[in-house]
């Protein structure tokens, strides 16, 4: 038995019908179409069905469809606008934080979630954020180095201003 649900993904208000069971990932990659987030182990385990969920990462692979009514799911797909990069694509591609791909959308996410909070995370805290995220090519140095880049660069603006005295 389907039922209706509509669901905001990356902005777009997605009116389906889907199982009460149905995952968030298997909506969202079967229903919208949007297949960045991928189904690893299907067990919460690895990280790399990982959506934004009101802008913390979720495992969409264990979390229900119908949960996310009402809320906002940002997939890989929307982290930049169509046909471009966010810094923190860019990093992953200038650090060698992309191998084989398959775990990238799920750490990207993570590292969004990370990098939207305040303050400069440290390395620890990088690796912490991505610790739900599993890489089987063990990128993870320049995954890792990617996040940092990214966080020293939005932190420049910043700290130039102070030393300015503004």
């Amino acid at each position: 038995m389907r039922v209706a649900a509509t669901l905001k993904v990356n902005g777009t208000l997605y009116p389906l019908e889907i199982e009460p069971h149905a995952s968030l990932l298997r909506a969202v990659r079967e229903q919208i179409a949007l297949t960045g987030a991928k189904e690893g182990c299907d067990d919460s385990e690895c990280g790399a069905c990982m959506m934004l969920l009101d802008g913390e990462p979720v495992n969409s692979c264990s979390y229900l469809a119908l949960q996310a009514q009402g809320r906002e799911v940002t997939t890989v797909e929307g982290l930049a606008p169509p046909g471009e990069l966010s810094d923190l694509q860019r990093a992953f591609l200038e650090h060698g934080g992309v191998q084989c791909g398959f775990c990238t959308p799920g750490m990207l996410i993570s590292a969004t979630a990370l990098l939207r909070r305040p303050g400069t995370p440290s390395e620890e805290e990088v690796r912490t954020a991505l610790a739900g995220n599993l890489c089987r090519c063990t990128g993870y140095e320049g995954i890792v180095n990617a996040v940092l880049a990214v966080a020293r660069s939005r932190s420049e603006p910043l700290e130039s201003a102070r030393t300015r005295g503004a």
